[in-house]
């Protein structure tokens, strides 16, 4: 049987169109490498610390990031040192010392562990960063931080959550943010 004309330029068009379709990897690869670049240069905002739910930190307008360093941990019920319990905070409320034995004890312990490499760390003690409960008493606090200095741990942070500035705030609502 003949086909007329249209009928065989239909077919043929039905062939050409059967054909499997070619997938562009270029533009597919040239996407993901801006992905890769663009995930590399903002993965560097990390927090370094951990957070506890037990802990409400005081709040602060501090641009500075924390280090990562060791850690004591205070919050209404004991002390941490290093996420180890050391010492409970009600039995340091009825002392009269003016250090934390446990603290102090465990402080010498981590700094006998790690010794200094140059004569300018010595000079300069070592890192510890507080991060107490906004309501724990000033009298606590001082006897950590007193411990802390007694134990050559004498470059004391205190940990604070952040807050945007209210000048910042007022800039950022004029530029439409």
């Amino acid at each position: 049987m003949k086909q007329s004309i249209h009928a065989k330029r239909m077919a043929r068009t039905i062939r050409r169109n059967r054909s499997v379709p070619k997938l562009n990897l270029v533009s597919l690869m040239d996407i993901f490498t801006i992905l890769v670049f663009f995930l590399l240069v903002n993965s560097s905002d990390v927090e370094v610390l951990q957070s506890n739910k037990d802990i409400k930190l005081p709040e602060s307008i501090a641009e500075q990031r924390p280090e990562d360093n060791l850690i004591v941990t205070v919050s209404q019920e004991s002390i941490l040192v290093g996420g180890r319990k050391v010492v409970d905070t009600a039995a340091i409320a009825k002392s009269k010392s003016s250090e934390i034995a446990a603290l102090k004890k465990e402080l010498e312990y981590l700094a006998s562990r790690k010794p200094y490499q140059t004569p300018e760390e010595e000079e300069a003690g070592r890192d510890v960063t507080i991060m107490g409960d906004k309501a724990i008493p000033y009298d606590l606090l001082k006897k950590i931080m007193t411990t802390c200095a007694k134990s050559d741990y004498r470059n004391i942070s205190l940990a604070v959550s952040q807050v945007p500035d209210e000048t910042t705030l007022e800039d950022l609502q004029a530029a439409g943010g």
